[in-house]
This record gives structure tokens, C-alpha cells and sequence, in this order.
């Protein structure tokens, strides 16, 4: 039996639902800069992508998105820890407009990558923090690259960049923008990952969409 993730309580809910509003009130405030080469804004694909960012980079890609995400797509999924911290990043994001799924390779692995493909089919986008929800950081799990494969999806890599931000003693060092601060955001470019058989060609696409991950962040 699958490990049931955190069910919130009242108070808990009612305490994201304050979070989102703080959150939308800090977004409002930033200078949100996109850097969109490979034209995804402007010519999404037709089906679903996913979206791939380190954790530490969650706010920031949230507020882009809030701001730009391409009219006329079904919408986003974020893939979030059975953890308690994922159930306050499900609730939070949901607030955003934004939907979860909740599981990771530890708890709930097989049940939420069920629920992606389930509902990558009804054509939402996914969210993935590859190096989340406990590291090592900048470092991209196997989950992404099969997910990709599975449901024949391509990944966009995003990056952004903080001119002015806190930092929390986490593992990842979240980032929190400064109010009134600069994000620069960047997209792409959009990777396939072709379809293999064998771990070593699936470790080859892990390391090369780490590669880029890396070097945007660089």
C-alpha cells in the first residue's frame, strides 16, 4: 500500500490561503525580466512540456509564470513531496492557480507518476524541481528524464537569476526576492528525450538536461 501524503487541516488551509495572497502581493512588486530565445512564449508546442527548475529557483518561476504563461493551455501541474512541505507547497500553489500532484521517488513514487501521465493526457503542463525536495541541490534526480520518456514530452529549462534576495538555511539555499527587486528569467531550450532501453542512454539525457540546467545557472 502506497504511503497516504499529509492531508491539511483547517487552519493549515486557511494559513495558504494568506501565503498565496502575501506571495501574489511580493510578485506584484518585482521587475520580472524573460529571456525567451528559443520563442516557447510566442510558439508554444501543441501538446504538454515540462517545465524543469531547481528548487531554490521556485519563486521566481512562479511569478513569471503568473505573468506570462501562454493563453490557451490547460494549465500546470506541480509535482510536489507526500511531505509536509509538500503538502504546504500544493496548497500554496493551487492558490496560484496552479494544480499538484504529490509523491516522490521515496514516498508515493509509482501513484503520482501515475496521476502525471493520467493527467498529462488530458494536456496539462508539469512542474518538476529535478533536484528536489531534498538534494543534493543543482544535482537532477531520474524521475524527470523518465517521465519525459514515458509520456513523450519535452522538457523546457528555466533559469532565473535574483539581483536582490534572501536566502533561508535550507540545503538549496532558497531564494526569497526582495520586494521591488529584478528576476531574470530565462526559457529553454526545448529538449526531446528519445526513447531508450537501457540505463545508460537514460543517464546520458539525465546528464545532458542537467548540463543546461547548470549552465543557465551559471
Amino acid at each position: 500500500m502506497p504511503t497516504q501524503p499529509a492531508r491539511p487541516t483547517f487552519l493549515q488551509r486557511a494559513a495558504a490561503l494568506v501565503g498565496a495572497g502575501l506571495l501574489r502581493g511580493l510578485f506584484a512588486t518585482l521587475r520580472v525580466r524573460i529571456d525567451d530565445p528559443h520563442n516557447f512564449l510566442s510558439a508554444p508546442p501543441p501538446g504538454p512540456a515540462i517545465y524543469a527548475f531547481w528548487h531554490n529557483r521556485i519563486l521566481a518561476i512562479t511569478a513569471a509564470f503568473l505573468r506570462c504563461y501562454p493563453r490557451g493551455r490547460r494549465g500546470v501541474l506541480v509535482l510536489t513531496s507526500a511531505s509536509k512541505d509538500g503538502m504546504w507547497l500544493g496548497l500554496i500553489t493551487r492558490h496560484l492557480g496552479m494544480g499538484a500532484v504529490r509523491g516522490s521517488s521515496s514516498r508515493r513514487g509509482a501513484t503520482a507518476m501515475r496521476e502525471l501521465l493520467e493527467r498529462v493526457e488530458a494536456g496539462f503542463d508539469i512542474a518538476i524541481t529535478p533536484d528536489g525536495p531534498r538534494g543534493p541541490v543543482y544535482e537532477l534526480g531520474p524521475g524527470l528524464v523518465y517521465l519525459a520518456q514515458k509520456a513523450q514530452l519535452p522538457v523546457l529549462p528555466c533559469h532565473a537569476t535574483f539581483h536582490n534576495a534572501w536566502r533561508l538555511r535550507t540545503w538549496d539555499r532558497f531564494a526569497i526576492p526582495k520586494p521591488f527587486s529584478r528576476v531574470d528569467v530565462t526559457l529553454g531550450p526545448l529538449l526531446k528525450v528519445p526513447a531508450a532501453d537501457d540505463e545508460t542512454a537514460l543517464r546520458e539525457e539525465q546528464r545532458k538536461i542537467q548540463s543546461v540546467l547548470c549552465e543557465q545557472a551559471g
